[in-house]
């Protein structure tokens, strides 16, 4: 090889293998969707392919305030928990959350063995389907109370100085308490399980406060961890603050792994109604798992949330209709293409609003 095709072929590498390339980002996405469009062809033809195809783009469509959000988070762990989250807990998400999640859900609401479920889900499907909807109320409540907190907390934070919706989100930082969020989510708890018109009650207001409970012990520990390091930084003369790790990225990172699974909950009892086969679901939301952990990747390496400064507002007005959407359920069947449509809308929204105050920002400058 010539001097020159030389440094055009290492002038190459650089620029599309570089931490911050897309072409680095999204590879394994890319590969992981080539294997599942082989494997659904192989297993179930082009059928199984299109139905594929559909969970892929339904589940990043409906998820991607989940990866504005999870950016957030990201952006303060250090790169090796940022691979730990693509690896790591991709596997989670896809065998945890959308193979064995749903398989316990059904053995804890129907009282059945581990193998008895497996075999509803393999040979079964339709029987295996009506297990898990017929869980969907302890699912509902949990994911509902969990993402109305992850919502509360933003909007009840009264150092978040950058609004968009500013009077209304003035007014509701006047209300600003740590405590505050979980109050107002065990009240909405009680008072969906006291309605008359609610056919699971206890279902509602036990796994509801067992939601609360579980993103309040999740949120203190990872005050607790970074508080800890923050203290360790001063004493060290640590000037700027370092990238999480230890126990502090540990705890943010099964934070994380939480946040996917209450995103996740309608998804997977959702894609029952676009088939019954068990290994189709697994295969479409994973790899649509798996777009949306690298979609996580890529906003925190070009600073997205810096550039689009509006974008976290979106995501957590989303999260909100998507709790609203999840609780109503409990009780009212509420179409999921509802929290999708709106939280495109949302996500779209601000993203405008932040093209908007930049161009204004750099006319005054």
């Amino acid at each position: 090889m010539t001097l020159p095709a030389k440094m055009i072929y290492y002038g190459a590498m650089k620029k599309y293998l570089h931490a911050h390339s897309p072409v680095r980002i999204f590879t394994f996405s890319v590969v992981a969707t080539v294997a599942a469009i082989i494997a659904a062809l192989w297993g179930f033809g082009v059928s199984g392919l299109f139905v594929t195809l559909v969970l892929i783009v339904v589940e990043v469509t409906f998820s991607f305030e989940n990866a504005i959000i999870n950016a957030k988070i990201l952006a303060r762990l250090s790169r090796f928990w940022q691979s730990i989250f693509l690896t790591v807990g991709i596997f989670i998400a896809i065998i945890g959350m959308r193979v064995v999640f749903p398989v316990v859900i059904v053995m804890i609401t129907a009282g059945l063995g581990a193998r008895e479920v497996v075999d509803l889900a393999l040979n079964h499907p339709t029987e295996y389907s009506k297990e898990l909807t017929e869980a969907h109320p302890q699912i509902a409540a949990f994911g509902g109370a969990f993402l109305l907190m992850l919502a509360l907390h933003f909007f009840l934070d009264k150092n978040r100085k950058t609004l968009w919706f500013t009077s209304l989100e003035k007014n509701l930082q006047k209300y600003a308490t740590f405590w505050m969020p979980a109050v107002v989510a065990i009240v909405v708890m009680a008072v969906l399980s006291l309605l008359p018109f609610n056919p699971h009650p206890k279902e509602t207001i036990v796994a509801g406060l067992i939601g609360v409970a579980t993103y309040t012990v999740m949120h203190a520990l990872i005050r607790f961890f970074e508080n800890l390091k923050a203290r360790k930084d001063k004493q060290n003369a640590v000037k700027k603050a370092a990238a999480q790790t230890g126990m502090a990225a540990f705890t943010s990172f099964l934070y994380l792994e939480m946040l996917d699974a209450s995103f996740s909950f309608d998804s997977v009892i959702g894609a029952f109604a676009v088939t019954q086969e068990v290994l189709l679901i697994a295969l479409g939301l994973g790899v649509g798992a798996v777009w949306v952990r690298s979609l996580t990747i890529y906003m925190v390496r070009k600073g997205t949330l810096r550039a689009y400064r509006y974008l976290e507002h979106g995501a957590h007005y989303t999260v909100f209709v998507l709790s609203a959407v999840l609780l109503l359920g409990i009780f009212w069947h509420v179409p999921e293409v509802i929290a999708g449509i709106v939280g495109i809308g949302l996500i779209g929204s601000a993203i405008l609003s932040s093209r908007k105050a930049n161009a204004l920002e750099q006319r005054k400058a």
